[in-house]
């Protein structure tokens, strides 16, 4: 490093897409600084996965008695809105400091505020400016902006996870992994009433139809009240509650409610940054970066879902991060993202999981396959803990018998999916699969009967 630089690197974003790079670059002795202008640990960890999940575990404990009533347990359990915060807490408080003081131990150095780029090889940060040899950018995303009326009256995602009080009347605004899964935590908690405005004809779009079907009939059961082609106008405040104008195939309606949920879906968090000043070139999915994830500066990476890369997944995130960590260290582009299959759940209850193509994507690329679709409520690993609800679609390729892509709704179906992405990934045929001897009873050992 030549002393007109402050730092070898410095690494925007402390959270799954920058940490590791920065921990990669400090063990070669290079001299790091971490960025954020949040506490450290990045959404997954206090804002998304991570929290969302402990919520879902303390309701499972409702979808438990409901589903084993009558069975031989008899309970009526009810949720503590701040206690099953208090939980929550019980991870995501400890998250930032021990990120930072495992950073510290490093020898990184951590920084907090918002950075803004001021040349090919410099940012602002609190009125000062910083130097660096490289850059990580590793922002991720944030709510996308509706430009509609009473915007700003909505709570985002961020916001609903840390609610001191549960809410009795709420509407999600979107329909995707966001609003179906708060929407089950909402009303499995005891809110009176929930609403869903989709402006798609079917909620989770980039999920098998026909499963989604079977959640969309769950939820409508559990008592949300979704709405699809509901196209949202306006949001107002009226005296002590919120009013949602949205529009449908059969008129403008107003939904009343306590609060309204941004949960529209979520675009890169970049503008901030003024890229241009770097000569890093972005779009509306992001950072443009090639296959080695470094952008179009050849001194700057980025990494997850503030860049124009792949799924806008955690896992993914942390794949890309440990590509571009190996190429700064390596000086060149050696390492280039070959990504596996990727599985995807939405953790609403019973969870809805797909790895590989749809029925539809495999037909466009003019595969010959054949679907292996059934619903499976009579299975003995649905009976056993009383789900109404499950099903799988798989589909096998003629000819090789591959597995190119499975879908799957019901208990076990976020761990079924992980085996299925496995197999698809050491390119195991269906034969294969129906010929492993899996432990039984347990999910796993419905595979083989899947495909």
């Amino acid at each position: 490093m030549t002393k007109a630089y402050d730092f070898d690197l410095i690494v925007i974003g402390a959270g799954t897409g920058g940490n590791g790079v920065a921990r990669m670059a400090a063990s070669a002795g290079w001299k790091v600084a971490s960025i954020d202008e949040l506490p450290y640990g990045g959404t997954c960890a206090l804002r998304g996965c991570d929290p969302k999940k402990m919520l879902i575990a303390v309701t499972e404990g409702v979808e438990w008695a409901q589903n084993m009533s009558g069975n031989g347990f008899d309970a009526r359990p009810s949720i503590n809105w701040p206690e099953m915060m208090a939980f929550k807490r019980t991870f995501t408080d400890a998250m930032p400091q021990r990120i930072e003081t495992g950073f510290k131990k490093a020898g990184i150095a951590t920084l907090h505020g918002s950075a803004r780029f001021t040349g090919s090889d410099a940012i602002e940060l609190n009125g000062e400016t910083l130097r660096a040899k490289h850059f990580h950018i590793a922002t991720g995303a944030r709510p996308m902006t509706l430009n509609i009326p009473g915007e700003g009256l909505m709570t985002t995602s961020t916001e609903f996870l840390d609610l001191p009080e549960r809410p009795n009347r709420v509407v999600f605004v979107g329909g995707g992994f966001i609003a179906m899964e708060f929407s089950h935590i909402a009303k499995r908690a005891g809110a009176s009433a929930v609403t869903v405005l989709e402006m798609a004809k079917r909620p989770l779009g980039p999920f098998d139809p026909d499963l989604v079907e079977m959640l969309v009939e769950a939820s409508v059961e559990l008592g949300i009240d979704l709405q699809t082609e509901a196209k949202v106008l306006k949001v107002e405040k009226r005296e002590e509650e919120f009013a949602v104008v949205f529009e449908t195939p059969y008129g403008t309606k107003t939904q009343t409610c306590d609060l309204v949920v941004h949960a529209t879906g979520r675009v890169p968090n970049i503008d901030h940054l003024n890229l241009p000043a770097a000569g890093v070139e972005a779009g509306p999915r992001g950072i443009q970066v090639n296959s080695a994830m470094r952008t179009t500066n050849p001194a700057i990476f980025a990494a997850g879902d503030c860049a124009d890369s792949g799924l806008n997944l955690t896992p993914v995130s942390a794949y890309e991060a440990r590509i571009a960590g190996k190429n700064l260290l390596a000086g060149k582009d050696e390492r280039t993202v070959s990504y596996p299959p990727v599985p995807s759940v939405v953790f609403t209850l019973p969870p809805v999981a797909t790895v590989g193509l749809s029925e539809f994507a495999a037909t466009e690329r003019g595969l010959k396959f054949d679907t292996h679709f059934e619903r499976t409520p009579g299975w003995y690993s649905s009976m056993r803990v009383g789900a109404k609800r499950s099903a799988f679609k798989v589909l096998v390729e003629q000819g090789t018998g591959l597995i190119l892509g499975a879908h799957l709704i019901g208990p076990g179906a976020e761990e079924q999916i992980n085996l299925f992405a496995m197999a698809m990934g050491a390119g195991l045929t269906a034969n294969q699969i129906k010929a492993m001897i899996f432990a039984y009873p347990s999910y796993a050992s419905d595979i083989g009967s899947m495909v």
